[in-house]
């Protein structure tokens, strides 16, 4: 099978391309100059040049709290057009499977219980994130019409929980949460300061360690046919911003003093996923939390320091 993965530079592609999950396909994973997304003709060239059976579709204008709010254009706009042009011209070549990666910033704000995928536009989104939130349910959506209107198209979306792991971006600016957790602790660690986190602490994420979603997407496209047209994945439980801080501390054998910026946004109080139906289409495989903290950890170290 001949896949094109989009997005191989990011942390869901990078996890892909060093997988030994896909080693028996055939795996395109061309830089933005060899396809750029946001451009028709690229992408039209590059599927009249090589002949591929399967999407998946990984790209995308991504970062942490700091960047949603400061680049809201940026990440609509191109989250938007990369979705569209894809999913477009592999629909006019012929492809019929399609596996957009999508996140749980699309879900609506405010739910106190786990998250269901009929949830999907039931009420507003997290004002912090909603460029993201719309770019991606928009893309998801139009999948699900070429899907409903051509019923050989298997045009299906992954909606993953927050990952962290290797190949995630370690920048102060441009962090998740995990990431920049860990910088700001290493950093602490060396001076023996304090570490600062935004807001109480209390909101709290759901992670999953990002090798365990490429063991799902490869256990995905060997059912793709049996896949739902919205399916959750991650762990179903979570914890608070501040226990995700005091783990990482842990690993890295530093007990600082924590300070909280109560003037600092920290986004949905809580965004906690169902994972039943992805329990029922068969997979669960998942890493304990301070097991891929270790890891990521480990790679920050090797690359970063």
């Amino acid at each position: 099978m001949n896949i094109l993965l989009t997005g191989g530079s990011g942390m869901v592609g990078q996890n892909i391309i060093h997988s030994h999950h896909f080693k028996d396909y055939n795996l395109y994973s061309p830089s933005s100059e060899e396809l750029d997304l946001l451009n028709k003709d690229s992408i039209n060239q590059f599927l009249k040049n090589n002949k591929i059976d399967f999407i998946i579709h990984a790209a995308g204008i991504v970062g942490g709290i700091k960047v949603n709010i400061k680049y809201p254009v940026k990440t609509l706009y191109e989250n938007l057009l990369m979705g569209f042009n894809l999913i477009i011209e592999a629909k006019n070549f012929g492809i019929k499977n399609f596996l957009n990666i999508g996140s749980s910033c699309m879900y609506p704000r405010g739910f106190k219980q786990s998250i269901r995928e009929e949830n999907l536009l039931s009420g507003f989104l997290e004002p912090t994130n909603e460029g993201f939130a719309i770019a991606k349910i928009s893309t998801a959506k139009l999948c699900e019409y070429i899907s409903n209107e051509e019923k050989s198209f298997l045009y299906k979306t992954v909606i993953s929980c927050n990952l962290f792991g290797r190949f995630d971006t370690f920048d102060k600016e441009n962090s998740h949460l995990v990431p920049a957790a860990i910088i700001k602790v290493y950093e602490a660690s060396q001076k023996q300061n304090p570490v600062n986190i935004w807001g109480n602490g209390k909101a709290r994420r759901e992670f999953m360690y990002a090798e365990d979603l490429v063991d799902f997407i490869k256990y995905a496209v060997e059912n793709f046919s049996k896949m739902p047209q919205y399916l959750n994945v991650g762990r179903g439980s979570d914890h608070t911003v501040f226990e995700y801080y005091k783990l990482i501390a842990e690993i890295i054998g530093y007990a600082p003093k924590f300070e909280f910026d109560l003037t600092k946004p920290e986004g949905m109080e809580r965004k906690l996923l169902d994972v039943s139906r992805m329990e029922s289409f068969g997979w669960r495989n998942i890493s304990p939390i301070p097991e891929g903290l270790r890891k990521t950890y480990g790679f920050y170290l090797d690359k970063y320091t």
